[in-house]
């Protein structure tokens, strides 16, 4: 098992102990004007300006201006000194997480690698190097520089001790009580970042799965906990970092007002001007910076530090058998369940979703007054737009790249959400309907067909897995995948995404597409790597049956088959038949010139 973050820092520090000391005697020049300051000021008020000798008093004030001068080599010369202590320590932690990951890969040689986790280790490397050079230099310029305005005070009058030890103590007190409780609560907010960014991965990971099963309810639910959590852990931490405030004011303010406050009865008792000046001069310029800096840099760099150790630690050290992996090393498992992410929405019963809610009795889309952009400060993708289809019409969208057709097919789908205004399908606004209803009241295919690791039945018949095989025939046929399905060895074959060309994940995803009996299927240049006569194969296929066909057209040609086209070009959208478009919309006709030219020009290659 791996030592806790203490035994480890205990560790490092006995088998570096050259180093430190090395560290430690340039901390010792560069405390040099702690130590001599306020003993220069006294004797520059008291033997000098206060005596009538002002030269004197310049002098020792002179002398200060050297001693500031010797601090700053000493500092200059113990943070070269620094990093042999902290690059051997950063390298130890670097061989402790891979030798672990190494042994974890070993252990479990079948477990696809956790690229996750070793990024996240390597991030941790580098804020626990930080972190530790941080905690280094503020402890130990802290216990130096401490010692030494002690040590000056008691050269100017021990009564003064009794003004600065007791709040100091007190201080630190407070604070060192508070760091256990802290380093708690910092510890709870790594977690909750680590694993908000774990189900974001997962999430984005499966984007397509969640869509697919109508699982955003789910999914949104699960990620909204895990930012609620890491809000609460912040707000513990924030609470109790107010104590740091409190025990800087004690051990750094207080003994400034007791010594002003205590001025009186310390000149009655024989100390004089000059030795309270200095006293203030050396709680002021000393005392206080480096207890700040104490203070800031364990409540800062030390939580850091004990907190990316731990994790580093947990990551590294190698567990029993079911307990190991990235939810193990990492305290939090935030994959979503198999069931949730597996069970096509075709499959699930009516009330899946929890509650019974209305169903699109066709597919007639209708838009009223639709906008939508990306951020609100930016010009919209879509103005006002409106759109009424008839159930079973055939729309061709064609546009400018950018102009927003994928944005438009979204937000039909239910995917995304106008700002203004409302989507209808079937009579009933999209986003009322639970996500078991519409993901089987329509189909969306992106540019990009998923296909996943398992058989060609599974992949085809991922929406309707009820699906017979003359019903699966007749679908791999119309889309014209017969081919394909001949060349993977059947239904039954294994398939390996990383094999296929894009275009026949494609006829993949259409074949998937064209199984359930949804409503509306909105293709969204879905066909862009088939060759154009598989293209209208494919787009055929979809018109022939009775459900509304939407296709975010790659190729013009694609207008030419539709009953309807919805030219876009930015906010500006025309709707009309191919011949109505050609003699009113001078965008149609540019896209139509182009698409000329270029089948001239394949012709005649």
């Amino acid at each position: 098992m791996n030592p806790a973050p203490g035994a480890l820092l205990r560790t490092t520090l006995r088998t570096r102990r050259r180093e430190f000391v090395r560290l430690t005697g340039w901390s010792l020049v560069e405390a040099a004007p702690a130590l001599l300051s306020g003993w220069l000021v006294a004797r520059a008020v008291d033997d000098g300006f206060l005596a009538g000798r002002s030269a004197a008093g310049l002098g020792w004030l002179g002398l200060l201006a050297a001693a500031v001068l010797v601090g700053a080599w000493g500092t200059r010369h113990a943070t070269l000194q620094l990093a042999a202590v902290v690059e051997p320590f950063r390298d130890e932690l670097v061989t402790l997480a891979t030798t672990g990951t190494l042994h974890r890969s070993s252990v479990h040689a079948g477990r696809p690698a956790d690229t996750a986790g070793v990024a996240r280790l390597t991030e941790q490397v580098e804020i626990a190097r930080e972190s530790y050079g941080a905690v280094v230099m503020f402890v130990q310029s802290f216990a130096v520089t401490t010692v030494s305005v002690l040590l000056g005070l008691a050269a100017l009058d021990p009564a003064l001790l009794l003004f600065v030890v007791p709040p100091l103590l007190a201080g630190l007190t407070l604070f060192l009580l508070a760091l256990r409780a802290m380093a708690a609560r910092q510890r709870a907010v790594v977690l909750a970042d680590e694993a908000i960014a774990e189900q974001v991965s997962t999430v984005a990971g499966g984007l397509r799965d969640v869509t697919a099963c109508g699982a955003e309810d789910v999914v949104r639910r699960r990620v909204g906990a895990r930012i609620d959590e890491a809000a609460g852990a912040a707000r513990a931490l924030a609470r109790l970092t107010a104590l740091r405030t409190a025990a800087l004011g004690v051990g750094g303010w207080l003994p400034i007002v007791l010594i002003l406050a205590g001025a009186p009865w310390l000149v009655r008792g024989g100390v004089t001007a000059g030795a309270i000046l200095g006293a203030l001069t050396y709680v002021a310029q000393g005392l206080q910076p480096a207890l700040r800096g104490f203070v800031q840099g364990l409540g800062g760099s030390g939580l850091w530090l004990l907190v990316t150790l731990g994790r580093i630690l947990e990551a590294a050290e190698v567990r029993g058998a079911g307990q190991e992996g990235p939810a193990a090393a990492w305290g939090a498992s935030t994959a979503p369940e198999p069931a949730a992410a597996a069970t096509p929405a075709a499959s699930r019963s009516p009330g899946a979703s929890g509650h019974a809610g209305p169903r699109p009795g066709d597919g007639r889309v209708e838009l009223r007054g639709v906008t939508f952009g990306y951020a609100p400060c930016a010009e919209p993708v879509l103005q006002s737009l409106g759109l009424s289809l008839a159930p079973g019409t055939h729309l061709a969208v064609v546009g400018p790249s950018g102009a927003g057709k994928s944005t438009l097919a979204a937000l039909i789908a239910g995917v995304l959400e106008p700002q203004v205004g409302q989507v209808r399908l079937g009579g009933i606004p999209v986003r009322t309907l639970d996500p078991g209803r519409l993901a089987r009241s329509r189909v969306l295919i992106p540019q990009e067909a998923y296909v996943f690791a398992g058989t060609l039945r599974e992949n085809l018949t991922y929406l309707l897995p009820t699906a017979t095989r003359p019903t699966l025939d007749a679908a791999v046929h119309a889309i014209g995948a017969d081919p394909l399905v001949e060349r993977l060895g059947g239904y039954d074959a294994p398939v390996n995404p990383a094999l296929l060309s894009a275009g026949e994940r494609q006829l993949i995803a259409l074949v998937r597409a064209l199984l359930p009996p949804a409503p509306l299927v909105l293709l969204d240049e879905a066909t862009c790597h088939l060759d154009p006569a598989a293209e209208a194969v494919a787009e055929r296929a979809f018109a022939c049956r009775r459900s509304t066909l939407i296709v975010c057209a790659h190729r013009i040609s694609s207008a030419l088959r539709a009953d309807l086209v919805l030219v876009m070009d930015g906010p500006r959208c025309t709707l009309g038949t191919h011949d109505q478009l050609l003699a009113d919309c001078a965008l149609y006709r540019d896209l139509i010139g182009h698409w000329d030219q270029a089948t001239a020009d394949v012709r005649r290659g």
